[in-house]
C-alpha cells in the first residue's frame, strides 16, 4: 500500500496540510469480546489452563487487583474438580509495592498467597515477587530480570489495564523499552488503588514493576479489562496509535497478544463488530471454548 504512514497506520492529509491518522481494526491482538466480567474470566482461565496442560512447566506472569479474582476462582476450581496440575509451574508476579513486607495484608504476595497459591498445588519455591524491601531497589531490579532469564522467559502474561491505560505500573509517558525498574505511581493510579489502604496518603507511592519491555518479551500476552471505566483506556490502547501516554498501546507490538473484553469496555471500539466476525469465525482448534 502506498503513501505515507506513522507506525503502520495510514495517515492522510488534512484540507489545510494538517496530518491525521486513520482508524483501523488492529491485526496484531486477538480482540475477545464476551458479555460480562465472569464470561471473560472464565474463558481467561481456560486460555492459561491450556497453556499449563500442554506445557506442564510452564512459567506464568501474574497480576493482581480486582480484575483477576475470578480468573483465580476458576482456576482453583479447574484444580480441584479437573486435576490441573500446577506442581511444576513457575510464576513471576508484575510488581509490588515499595515498603511493605510479604506479610502485609496490602502486598501483592500476600494476595497472591491468598488468592491462588494456597488453594492450589504450586510449590511456593518457584513463585516470585519483586521484594519491596529489598534494601538496594535497583539491584532487585536487576535480581528478578536475571530470574525471569535463568528459567527461559515467561511463556504467558497476565495483565489488567489501568484507567490511564498502564499495564503493570508502568504508567503513562514511561519508556517503552523499560525493563524492571522503580516506579513512581500517577495521581490516577493512587486514587484508583487507594480504598484498600483505607485513605490516599496510607497508600504507597513508589512500586517495582516489570518494565515494558519486560512484559513484551513474554511469549503469549493475555490481557483482561472489564467494566466502563476502561472504555476509554481499551479503546486508545487497541485502536488508537502506539504512544507512550496509552502503555497498554505497546501491546500492539507483540506478535500474540489476545485481549478479552467485556460489552462495557469495548463500548468506544470502532471495529467491535469487525472482532466479532473474526472471533466467530475461527477454526476448531483456533478457539478456547
Amino acid at each position: 500500500m502506498g503513501g505515507r504512514r506513522i507506525w503502520g497506520v495510514p495517515v492522510i492529509a488534512k484540507p489545510r496540510g494538517g496530518l491525521k491518522l486513520q482508524r483501523k481494526p488492529c491485526l496484531s491482538m486477538e480482540v475477545i469480546i464476551r458479555d460480562n466480567q465472569d464470561a471473560g474470566c472464565v474463558l481467561g482461565a481456560k486460555i492459561i489452563a491450556r497453556v499449563v496442560r500442554e506445557k506442564p512447566d510452564a512459567v506464568l506472569g501474574l497480576a493482581t487487583g480486582r480484575t483477576p479474582l475470578r480468573l483465580y476462582q476458576e482456576l482453583i476450581r479447574m484444580h480441584r474438580a479437573e486435576g490441573l496440575d500446577f506442581s511444576r509451574v513457575t510464576t513471576f508476579n508484575l510488581d509490588e509495592y515499595v515498603g511493605l513486607p510479604a506479610d502485609h495484608v496490602q502486598s501483592y504476595r500476600y494476595f497472591m498467597n491468598e488468592n491462588l497459591f494456597k488453594h492450589i498445588n504450586i510449590d511456593l519455591a518457584r513463585t516470585h515477587v519483586p521484594d519491596g524491601t529489598a534494601h538496594d531497589l535497583h539491584a532487585e531490579c536487576r535480581r528478578y530480570e536475571d530470574r525471569i532469564a535463568g528459567v527461559g522467559g515467561i511463556d504467558l502474561q497476565l495483565l489488567g489495564l489501568g484507567r490511564n491505560g498502564h499495564i503493570g505500573f508502568n504508567e503513562p509517558t514511561g519508556s517503552l523499552r523499560s525493563r524492571t525498574w522503580l516506579k513512581i505511581l500517577s495521581e490516577q493510579t493512587l486514587k484508583d488503588n487507594s480504598a484498600v489502604f483505607g485513605s490516599l496518603e496510607g497508600m504507597p507511592k513508589h512500586a517495582l514493576t516489570m518494565g515494558i519491555g519486560t512484559i513484551l518479551d513474554a511469549k503469549r500476552i493475555l490481557l483482561l479489562a472489564f467494566g466502563p471505566a476502561k472504555v476509554r483506556a481499551v479503546e486508545h490502547m487497541v485502536e488508537g496509535p502506539l504512544a507512550a501516554i496509552c502503555p497498554g498501546s505497546a501491546l500492539q507490538m507483540h506478535p500474540r497478544a489476545t485481549v478479552i473484553l467485556d460489552e462495557n469496555s469495548a463500548a468506544g471500539l470502532h471495529y467491535a463488530e469487525h472482532y466479532r466476525w473474526i472471533d466467530s469465525h475461527k477454526l476448531a482448534w483456533q478457539r478456547y471454548d
